[in-house]
């Protein structure tokens, strides 16, 4: 698949742009989560007197985790090289649009997206849902055929292939998704190769 001419590019944050730290059977273990369970699906379905303090829980978890994060290699350069080619540039993320500001300060990817273009779960349905690929789409005025999703895990996949536009699979621990994967890299620097 050929990536140059593609015009708009939505990042997944966490893995993707950041090397991970999040800690998820930790997340589950303190909220109470089963380790087969969604965290965002299980904490939607509580009551409203549950789920607020869980959501709360979970924002000061995240928000520790978004402190510690780190830039994946070359993600810079590899936003630099995107921003050259006057590229729209987003980010859909199932933490919050918060979350994601402190995780893209913390690397030194923050001037590179517009806060319009930082997408959270309280801005749209979390992934694999297609609705915030969608909403960037639009607001960008651009066809799918002419956008890409890139991200490290199934979701991010499946809410590209969803919305009808190309994945990019940043495959850093051999979790194999052929059916949702047009092209998959294991990491950035080999990205910016196939359209440098």
């Amino acid at each position: 698949m050929d990536l140059k001419g593609k015009k708009g590019w939505i990042f997944d944050l966490d893995g993707t742009l950041t090397q991970p730290v999040h800690d998820f059977a930790y997340i589950r273990e303190v909220l109470g989560i089963r380790p087969e369970e969604d965290i965002l699906a299980t904490i939607a379905a509580k009551p409203e007197q549950v789920r607020r303090p869980m959501t709360e829980q979970l924002d000061e978890l995240e928000r520790h985790f978004a402190a510690l994060a780190k830039p994946a290699d070359s993600v810079l350069e590899c936003l630099t090289l995107l921003k050259s080619r006057n590229c729209s540039l987003g980010i859909l993320t199932r933490n919050t649009k918060e979350m994601a500001l402190l995780s893209l300060q913390a690397i030194g990817a923050a001037d590179f997206f517009s806060l319009d273009n930082i997408l959270g779960r309280e801005e749209s349905q979390p992934k694999p849902a297609p609705d915030g690929i969608n909403f960037l789409l639009n607001q960008w005025d651009m066809d799918s055929s002419s956008a890409v999703m890139v991200g490290d895990y199934h979701f991010d996949l499946l809410s590209g292939r969803a919305a009808g536009v190309s994945t990019v699979h940043v495959d850093k621990q051999d979790h194999n998704w052929p059916e949702d994967t047009d092209v998959r890299v294991r990491t950035l620097s080999e990205l910016v190769s196939l359209f440098s």
